[in-house]
């Protein structure tokens, strides 16, 4: 078996025998010639065949040249294959600058004729035939950026003794209350949860002594919403940290966290992002701004904007507009909302003894929420009442109180949503983008 050679790593050798593997992505069938892009996961290439026909007058031809002509007029788009021919660099080539005269050509499997998406098909279109989406270069470099971004923060937190954990799932009690539930039936006897995020077991991962943690997993939200950044199913990047003094311990961790993932992407792709996107990857200065709710609120009523939310927060129109003023006024991507009400926190946020006002925040990135995070409730008596004032049964809380009945040191952690800084910072519209598979209310498959 030849060894197979990857079309990146065409333009480093030498003219002479090569091998190479891919799918059709275009065939252009001349008289005398015959032209293959073909392409791999790193690129593509042209493979080149001169053409031979029958002849006019019925004399003879080559039947191996006959059949390999005849083979190339036939191939579909998508059509994965081997060729190996002869490498050959070439100037006047606009792909890479090399082409593969091709010798023998073996087909691993065709594809039908009519591929059932186009360039212009809509995203629902695209999502039926996503494995067919993904062939195309723009698509494709999504996941790799994705990779890229996930291990600049699995290094980041691994050099500074992070443990990684992979917690569970199933659940017997709901994660963040009752509301975005999928509960299912559990061997007839109980009701399980889809985990709404890992949150209790960060939290007993303190209680058990492990100090820094993180995962990097997907959670469930029963949300019926069909806005371009709401998921069903989506990947969490969590983290949870003990003995902090308060919440700004947790956002100078993620601030650093991100500035470094960025900073690796901007490094491996930027150019690439620039070309297919024409984005350019910012690396954000530290600090990030810190504004809190309640000024906030005011800056966004002084731009003209009247938040109709009557519970205090922001709604997507104010968010865009304070992250306008942060560009206007920091220069600045990134800026952390903070000092949120408890009565639109969960009980388990720790509040300040004197403003009453939870010791959390919120990241947007680009007009967009990405992240909440918060100092927790460590203290058993203060987290029952917090629960109790949610209306919350404590019955129903049991497992979880318990990791605080036996010591557990003062906490902080974080919950970030994988695809929405994706989406954010290639510009794209749609998490679907930038997710592998979506799930959204109506779509459950492939």
């Amino acid at each position: 078996m030849s060894e197979r050679v990857l079309v990146s790593q065409l333009q480093s050798r030498e003219d002479g025998p090569v091998s190479v593997s891919g799918w059709v992505e275009t065939v252009r069938d001349q008289k005398k010639v015959q032209f293959v892009i073909l392409r791999d996961e790193t690129g593509a290439v042209q493979l080149v065949n001169p053409a031979t026909r029958p002849a006019e007058d019925g004399s003879e031809q080559d039947a191996a040249a006959l059949a390999l002509t005849a083979t190339i007029s036939e191939l579909a788009t998508g059509t994965f294959l081997t060729v190996t021919g002869d490498l050959k660099h070439d100037e006047r080539v606009k792909l890479g600058g090399v082409e593969v005269k091709i010798g023998t050509l073996d087909i691993a499997a065709s594809a039908l004729p009519e591929t059932p998406i186009a360039a212009d098909s809509g995203v629902d279109k695209r999502m039926d035939w996503r494995f067919i989406d993904l062939r195309q270069r723009r698509n494709a470099l999504i996941f790799r950026i994705s990779t890229t971004l996930e291990h600049a923060m699995r290094s980041y937190w691994v050099e500074r003794d992070y443990v990684e954990l992979h917690t569970p799932k199933l659940m017997s009690t709901p994660a963040e209350g009752n509301a975005e539930l999928f509960a299912l039936e559990y061997f007839g006897e109980q009701t399980a949860y889809l985990a709404q995020s890992p949150q209790h077991y960060k939290q007993m991962a303190q209680a058990a002594g492990f100090g820094k943690i993180f995962e990097i997993g997907d959670v469930f939200r029963a949300d019926p919403s069909f806005t371009s950044r709401h998921a069903t199913e989506f990947t969490s990047v969590d983290a949870e940290i003990s003995w902090i003094d308060s919440y700004e311990d947790v956002a100078a961790m993620q601030e650093e966290l991100l500035a470094t993932a960025f900073a690796a992407v901007a490094e491996k792709h930027g150019a690439e992002i620039k070309e297919l996107f024409d984005v350019d990857v910012v690396v954000p200065t530290l600090p990030f701004p810190r504004i809190p709710l309640a000024e906030a609120r005011e800056i966004v009523k002084a731009r003209g904007y009247e938040i109709p939310r009557t519970d205090g927060d922001l709604d997507p129109e104010g968010e865009r507009q304070i992250s306008a003023h942060v560009r206007e006024t920091y220069d600045h991507q990134f800026v952390f909302i903070t000092d949120y009400h408890p009565e639109i926190r969960p009980f388990y946020h720790m509040r300040d003894a004197e403003t009453g006002l939870t010791a959390s925040y919120d990241l947007l990135f680009q007009g967009t929420e990405i992240t909440t995070g918060a100092q927790r409730e460590h203290r058993i008596d203060v987290l029952e009442a917090q629960a109790r004032e949610k209306g919350l049964s404590l019955e129903g809380l049991a497992h979880y109180l318990d990791f605080f009945r036996y010591g557990v040191p003062p906490h902080g952690g974080f919950g970030m949503g994988l695809a929405r800084v994706l989406m954010l910072m290639l510009g794209q519209d749609s998490i679907r983008e930038v997710t592998f598979l979506f799930r959204g209310p109506t779509r459950l498959a492939p």
